[in-house]
């Protein structure tokens, strides 16, 4: 699964993305389910809140268990399908933790590409009207782990190549989609522990990125 992310060269957004960029955008190091952060759609760059929200839920909490959405079975079931086929997004990040199971206690990871400062994660998005409220929200899908993630965790969110982000935009039948629901493979992403500090929602300081061992 992916749980936390991170987004903090918001100032490459607009030339990564060639989208209109606010400057409310602030850098986070430790996104969390339910804030709101930068997407990016066909239109443009649309702020949204994290935690999909089905058009049909009459209760917003739903979105804490739909962070993620596995890539396997997203045109099986019905409450993915529709959003796969007609509202995909690219979602901004420089990197995401992950938290490897030992004996002792779950020790946080930070993962990130190596040449790249910042990438586009896979994403689903809907719209949510109840009782006067409007909200737009995503969540990230995930696969299976590739070779870097598979001794941190059985999961991992899909992350798209630069020159696959177009298509995932566009395309419009299920082949075209279902082709980028990969693995990354191309061996460039780093991987090392960090402090449990991120543990803490609220601790959001540059901090957190560093490996343990430099701490």
């Amino acid at each position: 699964m992916c749980g936390r992310y991170t987004l903090y060269t918001t100032d490459e957004l607009e030339d990564r993305y060639r989208v209109e960029v606010s400057d409310a955008i602030r850098a986070n190091y430790n996104v969390a389910p339910s804030q709101t952060m930068p997407v990016i759609t066909q239109d443009g760059l649309k702020m949204m809140r994290w935690g999909l929200i089905p058009p049909w839920a009459k209760d917003e909490k739903i979105g804490y268990k739909l962070i993620n959405a596995r890539s396997e079975t997203i045109f099986e079931k019905p409450m993915w399908k529709k959003s796969v086929l007609q509202r995909r997004c690219l979602i901004p990040a420089n990197g995401f933790y992950e938290w490897k199971k030992l004996d002792d206690s779950k020790h946080p990871y930070f993962i990130h590409l190596k040449d790249e400062s910042i990438f586009s994660f896979a994403g689903i998005w809907e719209t949510w009207k109840h009782e006067g409220k409007t909200w737009e929200t995503y969540s990230i899908l995930t696969t299976s782990p590739n070779k870097e993630m598979k001794d941190i965790h059985n999961r991992m969110p899909v992350i798209l190549h630069k020159d696959d982000e177009a298509q995932w935009l566009a395309a419009d039948n299920e082949a075209d989609i279902s082709v980028l629901l990969q693995p990354y493979t191309n061996g460039k992403l780093e991987t090392y522990e960090v402090g449990t500090e991120v543990n803490t929602v609220k601790v959001n300081e540059k901090t957190l990125i560093g490996p343990i061992n430099s701490k």
